[in-house]
């Protein structure tokens, strides 16, 4: 194994071109992620076979804990290899090692994206002492372990993938452009127009949603070759009234629709559709494997407010694909227990501002 040289531009060309085109890849994983999470330090781990090449590479974010000499590791949906090689697997740790040692780490996580159902892949992890959480509950997670895609979609025609659409999602793809919707490639330029739905999102639907900031950091960090921001519209009184959006990243044979956001006005004009058919079609065009539609969570729970998201997502006749989820290695479990500790202190007294406050704009309403 061998510590990325941060300074090497060549070394990070390989690097790169390694992850973007492997299967295994995933746009968390690439050198462009750092960009994006600046938040976060970065390291990274690379494995070569006998012949040089690379074979496998692992990029690490790196969180420091406040107040505490330590840090946390975490590599979002790597490492980049095959997961069922055991050699390669140990290799990149035997790398992730030198980094919890010299950034002082007290833990590693890593939530590779194989499959729930392949236990030979866990196993191959939890030998090397990693600990792990089967069938981890919903929105415990960083990464959401239930998703929604369509799969081998590699070389067909649109009109193939259409075709594959319950009939009532095709004809709302198509009546939307006949109301006067549209769906144009977009920039950070268009996160005025974005952002604000994404809060009405985040209101209508129950969750927290990032600052504005962050999706320029996503959008300028990824660049136009792996990421657009998409925003469906309609002209009305000689104005463009924004209806829908979403911010979709394509790499590694992947398009992925990672943040969605749509008005709570002109909903009969079925905005959502036409933005989902020309994100697939990007991926189409893009000769991707799959279209991710990402997260669905408690999709077995029809009475929960979530399953909405599934019911859209699942009229497109993909199919649910469940992540084994986390693993984890703790370097200094002394110094675990202790940020546990202190986090969990933090969350509380979080909470009780949260309750007081709720408990304070209530009063003043009544």
């Amino acid at each position: 194994m061998e510590i990325i040289d941060k300074k090497n531009k060549q070394l990070l060309k390989e690097y790169e071109n390694f992850a973007k085109n492997s299967e295994y890849g995933n746009f968390m994983q690439s050198l462009r992620w750092p960009k994006v999470k600046e938040n976060w330090g970065w390291d990274a781990v690379i494995s070569r076979g006998a012949d040089g090449k690379i074979r496998g590479t692992c990029l690490v974010i790196i969180k420091n804990i406040p107040v505490f000499p330590t840090t946390f590791l975490y590599a979002p949906h790597g490492p980049v290899c095959d997961w069922s090689d055991k050699e390669v697997m140990a290799d990149l740790f035997e790398g992730v090692k030198v980094l919890a040692k010299k950034y002082h780490a007290y833990q590693f996580m890593m939530d590779p994206p194989f499959e729930e159902k392949e236990k030979d892949r866990s196993k191959i992890i939890t030998d090397m002492g990693f600990s792990h959480i089967e069938n981890a509950a919903e929105l415990t997670t960083i990464q959401a372990r239930n998703n929604y895609m369509l799969r081998n979609i590699k070389g067909k025609t649109a009109d193939e993938v259409m075709m594959s659409f319950k009939p009532d999602w095709r004809n709302r793809i198509r009546k939307g452009p006949k109301k006067g919707v549209y769906c144009e490639i977009c920039g950070t330029e268009a996160l005025d127009d974005f952002y604000p739905m994404m809060e009405a999102t985040g209101i209508r639907d129950g969750f927290s949603i990032r600052g504005k900031e962050y999706f320029v950091k996503f959008i300028e960090g990824l660049g136009k070759e792996h990421c657009h921001l998409f925003m469906c519209y309609v002209d009305e009184d000689g104005k463009k009234i924004p209806l829908s959006g979403a911010v979709t990243t394509q790499y590694a044979g992947k398009t992925c629709y990672v943040y969605g956001a749509s008005a709570n006005h002109h909903r009969n004009l079925y905005p959502n559709y036409l933005m989902q058919w020309t994100m697939i079609n990007w991926a189409l065009e893009g000769n991707c494997e799959i279209y991710d539609f990402m997260g669905i969570p408690f999709y077995t729970d029809e009475t929960n407010p979530n399953y909405g998201v599934y019911k859209f997502k699942k009229g497109f006749n993909g199919e649910v694909v469940t992540y084994a989820g986390e693993y984890f290695y703790t370097f200094r479990p002394v110094m675990k227990k202790i940020v546990d500790f202190a986090e969990k202190v933090y969350m509380d007294m979080h909470e009780r501002k949260r309750q007081k406050l709720l408990k304070n704009r209530n009063t003043d309403m009544q």
